[in-house]
């Protein structure tokens, strides 16, 4: 082994909900976690501002705040967190090969991949500048923030139209933004659309910028039939063009479905390969909230302790 080498009994890969809870209960069972925290340490949590609907914190909390209790949880019990991005791997053994910013070497008995996933965004400078002031990828987590508001939604797709049914129960109007002259959900979820009185579908319209200095104060729309151009009135905007998997560098390795998430055995965190477990948004196109990751986190780590027991690896 070079000075570059180095041998862990349990390796995580990413700091979100899953990563960190992953590492508390790792930690706990003595399997001395390393976690490395990646590109975006904390994970999508850290640009989401307030958190209401996570178990234990009853008057709410910041997304930030929360991840950093995680980690100092996680931290506590031992876990050597990192900094550091994975760039390569290779699954042949058991033990696995994981090399970290292009340089150092790790072997791993077993591998946790929590890398989670990132939102598809429309790609303009307001939305970014504006994220987390009235600009947002999850309805469920932050349509209440917007009770009795008006909003938009932009997206045609069965998530889009199922967090415009949502965000209908709280918000006084909601416009739903389509590109096309048709959506692409299903037939079910549009009808549900249709039969929603205070939503309003705009067809072949695109967004060209969300509206506003500090917060959200509008969106402008361009129809591209029409060539027309207005301003709606909204104080929210959801962007619900679909997600992304982080799970670039494990392709050729492990088992994805068409979108790039991780296949894991049903009622477990197993992956298709031996000493591989994946936890969270990275193998969760469904839930993606962070109580939901943290419970397979913790799901991970137990199946890992269990695979190295079955080894005898202590």
């Amino acid at each position: 082994m070079s000075e570059e080498t180095e041998h862990v009994k349990c390796l995580i890969i990413g700091s979100g909900p899953a990563g960190y809870t992953a590492a508390i209960y790792a930690a706990r069972a003595d399997l001395k976690p390393v976690l490395y925290q990646g590109l975006q340490p904390g994970g999508q949590l850290t640009i989401t501002t307030e958190v209401e609907n996570y178990p234990g914190y009853p008057k709410g909390t910041m997304g930030p705040e929360m991840m950093e209790d995680f980690k100092a949880q996680a931290e506590r019990f031992g876990t050597d967190i990192r900094w550091g991005y994975v760039t390569s791997v290779d699954f042949s053994g058991p033990p696995h090969n994981v090399i970290v910013d292009e340089t150092k070497e790790i072997i791993a008995d077993t591998v946790i991949i929590a890398t989670g996933a990132s939102a598809k965004w429309l790609g303009l400078e307001s939305e970014q500048r504006l994220n987390g002031f009235g600009v947002s990828a999850c309805a469920v987590c932050d349509g209440y923030f917007f009770r009795q508001q008006t909003v938009a939604i932009v997206g045609a797709g069965d998530t889009a139209a199922e967090e415009a049914t949502y965000l209908a129960k709280l918000c006084k109007k909601v416009f739903m933004i389509v590109r096309r002259d048709e959506m692409r959900a299903s037939k079910a979820m549009m009808h549900r659309v249709q039969n929603t009185a205070n939503i309003e579908v705009l067809y072949n319209h695109e967004t060209k910028e969300i509206v506003g200095d500090k917060v959200v104060t509008g969106a402008r729309v361009f129809n591209n039939k029409t060539k027309e151009e207005k301003v709606l009135d909204v104080t929210g905007f959801f962007v619900a063009i679909g997600h992304q998997p982080n799970t670039d560098i494990f392709k050729g390795w492990l088992d994805m479905d068409n979108n790039g998430y991780l296949k894991i055995t049903a009622g477990s965190t197993k992956t298709n390969v031996e000493g591989v477990f994946a936890a969270g948004d990275v193998a969760d196109h469904i839930y993606r909230q962070a109580v939901t990751a943290a419970g397979s986190g913790c799901m991970a780590a137990i199946d890992a302790e269990r695979y190295l027991a079955h080894k005898g690896i202590h």
